[in-house]
Protein backbone atom coordinates (compact mmCIF):
# COMPACT_ATOMS: atom_id res chain seq x y z
CA UNK A 1 0.00 0.00 0.00
CA UNK A 2 1.21 3.60 -0.69
CA UNK A 3 1.88 6.03 1.61
CA UNK A 4 -0.57 8.74 0.82
CA UNK A 5 2.20 11.57 2.47
CA UNK A 6 4.73 10.55 0.20
CA UNK A 7 2.67 10.95 -3.37
CA UNK A 8 1.21 14.09 -1.67
CA UNK A 9 4.99 15.44 -1.22
CA UNK A 10 6.17 13.46 -4.51
CA UNK A 11 3.27 13.67 -6.80
CA UNK A 12 5.47 13.54 -9.85
CA UNK A 13 7.66 10.83 -8.86
CA UNK A 14 4.62 8.58 -7.87
CA UNK A 15 3.46 9.23 -11.55
CA UNK A 16 6.40 8.54 -12.70
CA UNK A 17 6.94 5.23 -11.04
CA UNK A 18 3.46 3.85 -12.01
CA UNK A 19 3.78 5.13 -15.69
CA UNK A 20 6.81 2.79 -15.39
CA UNK A 21 4.37 -0.01 -14.50
CA UNK A 22 2.65 0.96 -17.87
CA UNK A 23 -0.12 2.79 -16.44
CA UNK A 24 -1.08 5.02 -19.24
CA UNK A 25 -3.67 7.41 -16.27
CA UNK A 26 -0.89 7.39 -13.58
CA UNK A 27 -1.27 11.65 -14.06
CA UNK A 28 -4.92 11.79 -13.15
CA UNK A 29 -4.94 8.56 -10.89
CA UNK A 30 -2.18 10.41 -8.83
CA UNK A 31 -4.83 13.36 -9.08
CA UNK A 32 -7.81 11.50 -8.02
CA UNK A 33 -5.85 10.43 -4.76
CA UNK A 34 -4.72 13.69 -4.00
CA UNK A 35 -8.17 15.31 -4.54
CA UNK A 36 -9.61 12.47 -2.08
CA UNK A 37 -6.96 13.05 0.61
CA UNK A 38 -7.51 17.02 0.27
CA UNK A 39 -11.61 16.46 0.92
CA UNK A 40 -10.50 14.46 3.98
CA UNK A 41 -7.89 16.60 5.11
CA UNK A 42 -9.93 19.70 4.98
CA UNK A 43 -12.78 17.66 6.70
CA UNK A 44 -10.98 16.44 9.64
CA UNK A 45 -9.70 20.43 10.36
CA UNK A 46 -13.42 20.72 10.30
CA UNK A 47 -13.98 18.39 12.97
CA UNK A 48 -11.13 19.66 14.74
CA UNK A 49 -12.35 23.09 14.77
CA UNK A 50 -15.87 21.90 15.74
CA UNK A 51 -14.92 19.65 18.64
CA UNK A 52 -12.50 22.72 19.90
CA UNK A 53 -15.81 24.58 20.18
CA UNK A 54 -17.82 21.87 21.80
CA UNK A 55 -15.33 21.40 24.48
CA UNK A 56 -15.24 25.47 25.18
CA UNK A 57 -18.92 25.98 25.09
CA UNK A 58 -18.98 22.57 27.22
CA UNK A 59 -17.39 24.77 29.88
CA UNK A 60 -18.91 28.01 29.42
CA UNK A 61 -22.79 26.24 29.85
CA UNK A 62 -21.06 25.83 33.81
CA UNK A 63 -19.80 29.46 34.40
CA UNK A 64 -23.16 30.40 32.83
CA UNK A 65 -25.19 28.60 35.09
CA UNK A 66 -23.05 29.83 38.24
CA UNK A 67 -23.77 33.16 37.07
CA UNK A 68 -27.72 32.03 37.22
CA UNK A 69 -27.48 33.40 33.02
CA UNK A 70 -30.48 30.53 31.88
CA UNK A 71 -30.65 32.11 28.52
CA UNK A 72 -26.69 32.09 27.71
CA UNK A 73 -26.90 28.59 29.47
CA UNK A 74 -29.57 27.25 26.89
CA UNK A 75 -28.23 29.29 24.03
CA UNK A 76 -24.94 26.93 25.00
CA UNK A 77 -26.78 24.06 25.44
CA UNK A 78 -28.02 24.04 22.31
CA UNK A 79 -25.35 25.15 20.53
CA UNK A 80 -23.51 21.89 22.10
CA UNK A 81 -26.28 19.81 21.00
CA UNK A 82 -25.51 21.01 17.68
CA UNK A 83 -22.10 20.14 17.39
CA UNK A 84 -22.35 17.20 18.89
CA UNK A 85 -24.93 15.94 15.65
CA UNK A 86 -22.33 17.61 13.31
CA UNK A 87 -19.86 15.88 14.60
CA UNK A 88 -21.65 12.65 14.33
CA UNK A 89 -22.21 13.31 10.77
CA UNK A 90 -18.81 14.34 10.04
CA UNK A 91 -17.04 11.55 11.73
CA UNK A 92 -19.05 9.12 9.60
CA UNK A 93 -17.85 10.75 6.61
CA UNK A 94 -14.52 10.72 7.65
CA UNK A 95 -14.73 7.09 7.99
CA UNK A 96 -16.21 6.98 4.19
CA UNK A 97 -13.79 9.08 3.14
CA UNK A 98 -10.64 7.06 5.07
CA UNK A 99 -12.32 4.22 3.79
CA UNK A 100 -12.09 5.35 -0.38
CA UNK A 101 -9.02 6.04 -0.17
CA UNK A 102 -8.06 2.71 1.50
CA UNK A 103 -9.08 1.00 -1.65
CA UNK A 104 -8.19 3.29 -4.07
CA UNK A 105 -4.65 2.89 -3.07
CA UNK A 106 -5.56 -0.92 -2.09
CA UNK A 107 -5.43 -1.50 -5.89
CA UNK A 108 -2.45 0.41 -7.13
CA UNK A 109 1.23 -1.75 -7.65
CA UNK A 110 4.06 -1.15 -5.90
CA UNK A 111 6.65 1.33 -7.45
CA UNK A 112 9.74 -0.43 -9.28
CA UNK A 113 13.02 0.19 -7.98
CA UNK A 114 15.41 2.45 -9.06
CA UNK A 115 17.50 -0.26 -10.53
CA UNK A 116 14.57 -2.50 -12.57
CA UNK A 117 14.64 -2.07 -16.63
CA UNK A 118 11.94 -0.55 -18.20
CA UNK A 119 9.78 -3.49 -19.93
CA UNK A 120 6.05 -4.10 -21.03
CA UNK A 121 6.49 -7.53 -20.57
CA UNK A 122 8.52 -10.37 -20.19
CA UNK A 123 10.28 -10.07 -23.17
CA UNK A 124 11.89 -6.99 -21.96
CA UNK A 125 13.65 -9.25 -18.66
CA UNK A 126 17.63 -8.99 -18.41
CA UNK A 127 19.39 -11.82 -18.05
CA UNK A 128 21.60 -12.01 -14.92
CA UNK A 129 24.70 -13.65 -16.53
CA UNK A 130 26.56 -13.98 -13.41
CA UNK A 131 24.07 -15.89 -11.93
CA UNK A 132 23.97 -18.83 -14.85
CA UNK A 133 24.18 -21.99 -13.84
CA UNK A 134 25.10 -25.31 -15.83
CA UNK A 135 24.35 -26.54 -19.07
CA UNK A 136 21.63 -28.78 -21.02
CA UNK A 137 22.06 -32.25 -20.13
CA UNK A 138 22.15 -33.63 -24.20
CA UNK A 139 19.44 -36.05 -23.72
CA UNK A 140 18.57 -37.69 -26.98
CA UNK A 141 14.71 -37.19 -27.84
CA UNK A 142 13.92 -36.50 -24.38
CA UNK A 143 10.18 -36.45 -23.13
CA UNK A 144 7.68 -34.32 -21.28
CA UNK A 145 8.11 -34.92 -17.49
CA UNK A 146 4.04 -36.40 -17.90
CA UNK A 147 4.95 -38.80 -20.63
CA UNK A 148 7.82 -40.24 -18.28
CA UNK A 149 5.65 -40.15 -15.36
CA UNK A 150 2.67 -42.00 -16.84
CA UNK A 151 4.85 -44.31 -18.43
CA UNK A 152 6.18 -45.53 -15.01
CA UNK A 153 2.50 -46.17 -13.76
CA UNK A 154 2.72 -43.31 -11.22
CA UNK A 155 1.49 -39.85 -12.70
CA UNK A 156 -2.21 -40.16 -13.43
CA UNK A 157 -3.71 -37.25 -14.39
CA UNK A 158 -6.88 -39.49 -16.08
CA UNK A 159 -8.14 -40.54 -12.62
CA UNK A 160 -7.37 -36.90 -10.90
CA UNK A 161 -9.91 -35.19 -13.29
CA UNK A 162 -12.00 -37.81 -12.59
CA UNK A 163 -12.13 -37.06 -8.82
CA UNK A 164 -11.50 -33.23 -9.22
CA UNK A 165 -11.32 -32.33 -12.45
CA UNK A 166 -8.25 -30.63 -15.03
CA UNK A 167 -4.76 -29.24 -13.29
CA UNK A 168 -4.59 -32.24 -10.38
CA UNK A 169 -3.11 -35.24 -10.21
CA UNK A 170 -2.35 -38.38 -8.49
CA UNK A 171 1.21 -39.12 -7.53
CA UNK A 172 1.91 -42.94 -6.78
CA UNK A 173 4.56 -44.79 -5.21
CA UNK A 174 8.31 -43.53 -5.95
CA UNK A 175 6.95 -40.40 -7.02
CA UNK A 176 4.96 -39.32 -4.32
CA UNK A 177 8.08 -40.53 -2.19
CA UNK A 178 10.85 -38.27 -4.52
CA UNK A 179 8.06 -35.57 -4.37
CA UNK A 180 8.14 -35.55 -0.12
CA UNK A 181 12.04 -36.20 -0.67
CA UNK A 182 12.38 -33.16 -2.57
CA UNK A 183 10.28 -30.90 -0.17
CA UNK A 184 12.65 -32.22 2.25
CA UNK A 185 15.83 -31.48 1.27
CA UNK A 186 15.21 -28.48 0.56
CA UNK A 187 14.06 -27.21 4.03
CA UNK A 188 17.00 -29.25 5.45
CA UNK A 189 19.04 -26.96 3.25
CA UNK A 190 17.22 -23.88 3.84
CA UNK A 191 17.39 -24.34 7.93
CA UNK A 192 20.84 -26.02 8.13
CA UNK A 193 22.94 -24.18 5.84
CA UNK A 194 21.14 -20.54 5.48
CA UNK A 195 19.53 -20.66 8.90
CA UNK A 196 15.71 -20.44 8.52
CA UNK A 197 13.21 -21.20 11.04
CA UNK A 198 10.96 -23.71 9.58
CA UNK A 199 7.34 -23.19 10.44
CA UNK A 200 4.45 -25.03 9.52
CA UNK A 201 1.38 -22.43 9.45
CA UNK A 202 -2.05 -22.40 8.84
CA UNK A 203 -2.77 -23.02 4.88
CA UNK A 204 -6.68 -21.37 5.38
CA UNK A 205 -6.63 -17.23 6.67
CA UNK A 206 -9.02 -14.79 6.85
CA UNK A 207 -9.23 -11.60 4.21
CA UNK A 208 -7.18 -9.67 6.42
CA UNK A 209 -4.21 -11.74 5.73
CA UNK A 210 -4.86 -12.12 2.17
CA UNK A 211 -5.32 -7.93 1.79
CA UNK A 212 -1.81 -7.60 3.97
CA UNK A 213 0.18 -9.48 1.16
CA UNK A 214 -2.02 -7.68 -1.65
CA UNK A 215 -3.47 -10.81 -2.85
CA UNK A 216 -7.16 -9.21 -1.73
CA UNK A 217 -8.91 -7.28 -3.29
CA UNK A 218 -6.93 -6.84 -6.93
CA UNK A 219 -6.61 -10.78 -7.45
CA UNK A 220 -9.96 -12.95 -5.89
CA UNK A 221 -10.62 -13.95 -9.05
CA UNK A 222 -7.12 -16.00 -8.42
CA UNK A 223 -7.77 -17.81 -5.45
CA UNK A 224 -9.52 -20.75 -3.74
CA UNK A 225 -12.42 -18.68 -0.94
CA UNK A 226 -14.99 -20.59 1.69
CA UNK A 227 -17.66 -19.54 2.74
CA UNK A 228 -18.30 -21.07 6.46
CA UNK A 229 -21.82 -18.49 6.94
CA UNK A 230 -20.54 -16.73 9.66
CA UNK A 231 -19.20 -13.40 8.23
CA UNK A 232 -15.55 -13.31 6.55
CA UNK A 233 -14.76 -16.13 4.74
CA UNK A 234 -11.52 -18.40 4.82
CA UNK A 235 -9.14 -18.27 2.03
CA UNK A 236 -6.80 -20.89 0.53
CA UNK A 237 -3.18 -19.52 0.83
CA UNK A 238 -2.23 -19.10 -3.16
CA UNK A 239 1.63 -19.17 -1.23
CA UNK A 240 2.68 -19.87 2.25
CA UNK A 241 4.02 -16.29 1.58
CA UNK A 242 0.43 -15.17 3.34
CA UNK A 243 0.43 -16.61 6.58
CA UNK A 244 4.37 -16.63 6.91
CA UNK A 245 4.39 -12.64 6.68
CA UNK A 246 1.57 -12.13 8.26
CA UNK A 247 2.86 -13.72 11.20
CA UNK A 248 4.02 -10.47 12.52
CA UNK A 249 0.95 -8.51 11.07
CA UNK A 250 -0.18 -5.74 13.84
CA UNK A 251 2.81 -5.99 15.56
CA UNK A 252 5.83 -3.52 16.75
CA UNK A 253 9.63 -5.77 16.56
CA UNK A 254 12.87 -4.98 18.18
CA UNK A 255 15.48 -4.24 15.62
CA UNK A 256 17.12 -6.92 17.43
CA UNK A 257 14.99 -9.25 15.85
CA UNK A 258 15.46 -8.44 12.40
CA UNK A 259 16.13 -10.09 9.96
CA UNK A 260 13.67 -12.24 10.95
CA UNK A 261 13.68 -15.40 8.30
CA UNK A 262 11.26 -18.51 7.63
CA UNK A 263 10.24 -21.12 5.38
CA UNK A 264 7.62 -23.23 4.94
CA UNK A 265 6.47 -26.38 2.66
CA UNK A 266 3.13 -26.31 2.17
CA UNK A 267 0.41 -27.08 -0.47
CA UNK A 268 -0.94 -23.96 -2.35
CA UNK A 269 -3.50 -23.46 -4.29
CA UNK A 270 -4.76 -20.73 -7.35
CA UNK A 271 -7.88 -20.78 -9.59
CA UNK A 272 -5.62 -20.11 -12.69
CA UNK A 273 -8.37 -17.53 -13.50
CA UNK A 274 -6.36 -16.20 -16.43
CA UNK A 275 -4.44 -19.61 -17.57
CA UNK A 276 -7.06 -20.61 -20.01
CA UNK A 277 -5.00 -22.93 -22.84
CA UNK A 278 -1.64 -22.64 -21.08
CA UNK A 279 -0.05 -25.67 -20.15
CA UNK A 280 -3.20 -27.81 -20.12
CA UNK A 281 -1.23 -30.86 -20.08
CA UNK A 282 1.62 -31.92 -17.11
CA UNK A 283 2.14 -30.38 -13.41
CA UNK A 284 3.54 -27.28 -14.69
CA UNK A 285 0.08 -24.95 -13.94
CA UNK A 286 -1.91 -27.02 -10.96
CA UNK A 287 -4.70 -25.94 -8.96
CA UNK A 288 -3.26 -27.59 -5.86
CA UNK A 289 0.64 -27.86 -6.10
CA UNK A 290 3.64 -27.64 -3.16
CA UNK A 291 5.99 -25.29 -2.77
CA UNK A 292 8.83 -24.45 -0.03
CA UNK A 293 8.71 -20.88 0.21
CA UNK A 294 11.10 -18.20 2.51
CA UNK A 295 9.94 -15.01 3.72
CA UNK A 296 11.92 -12.30 5.57
CA UNK A 297 11.33 -9.58 7.46
CA UNK A 298 13.96 -6.62 7.49
CA UNK A 299 15.07 -3.23 8.39
CA UNK A 300 14.41 -0.77 5.13
CA UNK A 301 18.60 -1.00 5.06
CA UNK A 302 18.65 -4.50 4.86
CA UNK A 303 16.31 -5.82 2.45
CA UNK A 304 18.80 -5.22 -0.79
CA UNK A 305 21.34 -7.11 0.38
CA UNK A 306 18.79 -9.80 1.67
CA UNK A 307 17.27 -9.99 -1.96
CA UNK A 308 20.36 -11.62 -2.92
CA UNK A 309 20.87 -13.34 -0.39
CA UNK A 310 17.46 -14.95 -0.88
CA UNK A 311 17.45 -15.28 -4.64
CA UNK A 312 21.13 -17.42 -3.81
CA UNK A 313 19.67 -19.74 -1.07
CA UNK A 314 16.82 -20.85 -4.31
CA UNK A 315 19.88 -20.90 -6.88
CA UNK A 316 22.14 -23.18 -4.11
CA UNK A 317 18.87 -25.64 -4.13
CA UNK A 318 18.82 -26.34 -8.14
CA UNK A 319 23.02 -26.35 -7.56
CA UNK A 320 22.64 -29.23 -5.40
CA UNK A 321 20.23 -31.38 -8.06
CA UNK A 322 22.82 -30.20 -10.66
CA UNK A 323 19.90 -29.05 -12.33
CA UNK A 324 20.75 -25.88 -15.16
CA UNK A 325 19.31 -22.20 -14.77
CA UNK A 326 19.52 -18.72 -14.92
CA UNK A 327 17.94 -16.11 -13.29
CA UNK A 328 16.30 -13.11 -14.73
CA UNK A 329 15.54 -9.58 -13.62
CA UNK A 330 11.98 -9.08 -14.59
CA UNK A 331 11.51 -5.72 -16.39
CA UNK A 332 8.67 -3.19 -14.82
CA UNK A 333 5.85 -5.03 -16.83
CA UNK A 334 6.04 -8.26 -15.75
CA UNK A 335 7.04 -8.21 -12.08
CA UNK A 336 3.95 -9.12 -9.47
CA UNK A 337 1.49 -6.33 -7.73
CA UNK A 338 3.50 -5.94 -3.99
CA UNK A 339 6.85 -6.27 -6.09
CA UNK A 340 9.36 -3.48 -6.09
CA UNK A 341 12.18 -5.61 -8.23
CA UNK A 342 12.12 -9.50 -8.71
CA UNK A 343 14.40 -12.03 -9.48
CA UNK A 344 13.14 -14.86 -11.48
CA UNK A 345 15.00 -18.18 -11.44
CA UNK A 346 14.02 -20.53 -14.41
CA UNK A 347 15.11 -24.24 -15.34
CA UNK A 348 16.39 -25.85 -18.26
CA UNK A 349 13.04 -28.51 -19.45
CA UNK A 350 14.63 -30.54 -22.05
CA UNK A 351 11.33 -32.16 -22.58
CA UNK A 352 10.09 -28.32 -23.37
CA UNK A 353 13.12 -27.59 -24.76
CA UNK A 354 12.73 -24.27 -22.96
CA UNK A 355 13.47 -22.50 -19.30
CA UNK A 356 10.48 -22.29 -17.26
CA UNK A 357 9.80 -20.48 -13.68
CA UNK A 358 10.88 -22.25 -10.68
CA UNK A 359 11.06 -19.58 -7.95
CA UNK A 360 9.81 -16.28 -8.23
CA UNK A 361 12.13 -14.25 -5.39
CA UNK A 362 10.83 -10.37 -4.63
CA UNK A 363 11.61 -7.07 -2.48
CA UNK A 364 8.12 -5.50 -1.89
CA UNK A 365 9.86 -3.03 0.79
CA UNK A 366 7.48 -1.31 2.54
CA UNK A 367 4.49 -2.00 0.59
CA UNK A 368 3.16 -4.99 2.53
CA UNK A 369 3.95 -3.60 5.66
CA UNK A 370 1.75 -0.92 5.50
CA UNK A 371 -1.03 -3.17 4.76
CA UNK A 372 -0.40 -5.44 7.89
CA UNK A 373 0.50 -2.41 9.66
CA UNK A 374 3.92 -3.87 10.90
CA UNK A 375 6.54 -1.88 12.26
CA UNK A 376 10.16 -2.10 13.99
CA UNK A 377 11.61 -0.11 16.40
CA UNK A 378 15.02 1.31 15.61
CA UNK A 379 17.28 0.48 18.39
CA UNK A 380 17.69 3.56 20.81
CA UNK A 381 14.49 5.36 19.38
CA UNK A 382 10.87 5.76 20.75
CA UNK A 383 9.22 6.58 17.31
CA UNK A 384 9.02 3.06 14.88
CA UNK A 385 9.09 2.74 10.51
CA UNK A 386 7.86 -0.27 9.03
CA UNK A 387 9.27 -2.77 8.10
CA UNK A 388 10.62 -4.33 4.78
CA UNK A 389 9.64 -7.85 3.70
CA UNK A 390 10.73 -10.14 1.18
CA UNK A 391 9.43 -13.59 -0.34
CA UNK A 392 10.25 -16.63 -2.60
CA UNK A 393 10.03 -19.74 -3.78
CA UNK A 394 12.26 -22.05 -2.16
CA UNK A 395 11.73 -24.13 -4.55
CA UNK A 396 8.03 -24.63 -6.23
CA UNK A 397 8.29 -28.53 -5.32
CA UNK A 398 6.12 -29.37 -8.33
CA UNK A 399 7.90 -28.09 -10.98
CA UNK A 400 11.26 -29.26 -9.22
CA UNK A 401 9.98 -32.79 -9.49
CA UNK A 402 9.13 -31.82 -13.12
CA UNK A 403 12.98 -30.88 -14.01
CA UNK A 404 14.29 -33.93 -12.63
CA UNK A 405 12.40 -36.17 -14.21
CA UNK A 406 13.16 -34.37 -17.29
CA UNK A 407 17.03 -33.85 -17.06
CA UNK A 408 17.40 -37.26 -15.01
CA UNK A 409 15.25 -39.50 -17.83
CA UNK A 410 16.71 -42.34 -19.01
CA UNK A 411 16.63 -43.74 -22.37
CA UNK A 412 14.82 -47.03 -20.99
CA UNK A 413 12.08 -45.05 -19.76
CA UNK A 414 13.34 -44.99 -15.94
CA UNK A 415 14.98 -41.97 -14.01
CA UNK A 416 18.25 -41.99 -12.15
CA UNK A 417 17.35 -40.27 -8.95
CA UNK A 418 20.29 -36.69 -7.84
CA UNK A 419 22.48 -38.40 -5.59
CA UNK A 420 21.64 -35.64 -2.90
CA UNK A 421 18.12 -37.09 -2.70
CA UNK A 422 18.98 -41.01 -2.14
CA UNK A 423 18.96 -40.42 1.56
CA UNK A 424 15.46 -39.06 1.51
CA UNK A 425 14.67 -42.43 -1.04
CA UNK A 426 15.97 -44.81 1.26
CA UNK A 427 19.64 -45.35 -0.89
CA UNK A 428 17.35 -46.37 -4.42
CA UNK A 429 19.05 -44.68 -7.26
CA UNK A 430 16.41 -44.98 -10.00
CA UNK A 431 12.64 -44.67 -10.19
CA UNK A 432 11.55 -47.57 -12.93
CA UNK A 433 8.15 -48.92 -13.51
Amino acid sequence: MHDIKAIRDDRDGFVRGLARRGLADAGALADTLLAQDKGLRELLTRLQIQQARRNDASKLIGQAKQKKDEALAKSLLDEVAGLKDEIQKGEAQQRELEEALKQALAVIPNIPADDVPDGADEKANVPAASRAFGKPPGINAPKQHFEIGEALGQMDFERAAKVSGARFVYLKGDMAKLERAIAAFMLDTHTEKFGYTEVSPPVLVHSRAMFGTGQLPKFQDDLFRIETGEGDPFWLVPTAEVPLTNYVADEILSEAELPLRMTAFTPCFRAEAGAAGRDTRGMIRMHQFSKVELVSITTPEQSAAEHERMTSCAEEVLKRLNLHHRTMVLCTGDMGFGARKTYDIEVWLPGQDAFREISSCSNCGDFQARRMNTRFRPEGEKSTRFVHTLNGSGLAVGRTLVAVLENYQNADGSVTIPEVLRGYMGGASRIEA
